[in-house]
């Protein structure tokens, strides 16, 4: 079975459980910080990945761990831990954030800029770029990329749009040249 059928298949149940319970956002909040530790804490992972280390100690490093954590989250990581899929916990998470923003009317979007930008302008762009892909309001994730000259690229999905001035200035060479 793929590794993502089966992220799938843990998404879907613990998502199941955060919808009766109403959670729902507290609960991706706390998978996306249990995401974010994993990816970014290296002696974590490789504790999580050890042959050497025996379950139940991993199970105990984790609890530790995520003591703030809501009771479903952590269950959910200890079961794969317990199930020796500690590999899967991220593709889980992302799952699960697939899941939920399809549920809330929300999609994951990529800005890119020259500057951060600010609260004002991501709304502004959440609203004009929501209503045209058909969701309700866009996750804005904002990278700052100073070789953009001006204006900003988004991406949602396998869409882009690009409104840098590097990119009209592409454009508009293309079709001087041809």
């Amino acid at each position: 079975m793929s590794n993502q059928l089966v992220a799938k298949r843990y998404a879907s149940a613990l998502f199941q459980i955060a919808k009766e319970q109403q959670i729902l956002s507290t609960v991706e909040e706390e998978l996306r910080v249990v995401k974010e530790v994993l990816q970014y804490n290296p002696d974590l992972k490789a504790v999580l990945k050890s042959s050497k280390l025996p379950i139940e100690k991993k199970k105990e490093i984790v609890k530790n761990a995520f003591t703030s954590v809501n009771q479903y989250v952590l269950n959910t990581v200890l079961i794969l831990i317990e199930r020796h899929r500690e590999g899967e916990i991220v593709e889980v998470v992302n799952q699960f954030t697939e899941l939920t923003n399809d549920e809330l009317g929300i999609a994951e979007a990529e800005v890119t800029s020259i500057r951060p930008l600010s609260d004002a302008e991501r709304e502004a762009i959440s609203a004009t770029f929501a209503a045209k892909i058909g969701k309700k309001s866009l996750r804005i994730e904002n990278i700052v990329d100073s070789d953009l000259l001006g204006g900003v690229m988004l991406r949602i999905g396998n869409r882009i749009y690009d409104g840098s001035l590097r990119g009209k200035l592409s454009r508009l060479e293309r079709k001087l040249l041809s």
